[in-house]
């Protein structure tokens, strides 16, 4: 079996098939998640929309572990996860300008995935967790804080990929959206899976259906005096906290949650 890493593509080699449908799936619909969830983290009126792109993130990460165990040929960890060696002599390249070629991920970008599956495990677990009083002020604190790492790591990541398609001679992040790049065709993978990709979509859908058809009831539960409620789930006040300080009801919140 041939090294994922290989010398750039020639001008004659075909285009094949790299990214099946659920990997670009699940990149699509993390970033969208992670960015939502990001921009509503401070918004009481969005507080829903905020937990469901959290779940959302969680849900999409379990998959993406389990597809990079089951998956096609370079979705799977073995294909481009690689140790200290193997980055340290990526990196010295696209120091020098002249990186080692992945059809796959290559060592530098399989860091950032693992990364960003830590991250936003850590994120999604502390952020369910808050939500669900289980824990105080500290807790709230290291799910800011693993968002914000979450963050750090996307633009490093977003850095990269514009580096290395400077570097390669090609766009990564088109390849992404299409699934092919250039390579030999025995590189290449021989499914897009396009039927695990439409039960992960309608899967997605599906839950935030769910999750909005829970809004008008939180609504009728506050009008009709049932007490605080954030976004679907009453008595959940002590989560409606801003960064000064303050509660909903203009009180001061002296026990950290």
């Amino acid at each position: 079996m041939k090294s994922p890493l290989t010398p750039p593509p020639a001008a004659g080699q075909a285009s094949i098939l790299v990214w099946d449908l659920p990997v670009r799936l699940f990149h699509g619909l993390l970033a969208l998640s992670f960015a939502g969830a990001w921009l509503t983290a401070e918004s009481e009126r969005w507080r829903l929309l905020h937990v469901t792109l959290g779940y959302t993130l969680a849900g999409l990460l379990v998959f993406r572990v389990l597809w990079g165990l089951i998956g096609t040929r370079h979705a799977r960890f073995t294909d481009f996860v690689r140790g200290p060696g193997a980055v340290r002599r990526y990196l010295a390249g696209l120091l020098r300008g002249q990186p080692e070629h992945a059809v796959g991920h290559n060592p530098a970008g399989a860091l950032a995935i693992l990364a960003l599956l830590a991250l936003g495990a850590a994120s999604a677990v502390s952020g369910w967790a808050v939500y669900n009083q289980l824990g105080g002020e500290w807790l709230e604190e290291a799910h800011e804080i693993a968002a914000s790492l979450m963050l750090a790591v996307v633009g490093v990541h977003v850095l990269g990929v514009v580096v290395a398609s400077w570097l390669h001679r090609e766009n990564l992040a088109a390849s992404m959206i299409s699934g092919r790049k250039r390579g030999a065709p025995e590189q290449g993978i021989r499914s897009a899976w396009r039927s695990v990709a439409a039960l992960m979509l309608v899967a997605v859908l599906g839950f935030w259906w769910l999750q909005w058809q829970s809004a008008p009831d939180a609504a009728a539960s506050a009008n009709a005096g049932d007490g605080p409620v954030v976004q679907g789930h009453p008595a959940r006040q002590s989560h409606t906290v801003s960064r000064n300080g303050r509660n909903s009801h203009g009180g001061s919140d002296s026990d950290g949650d």
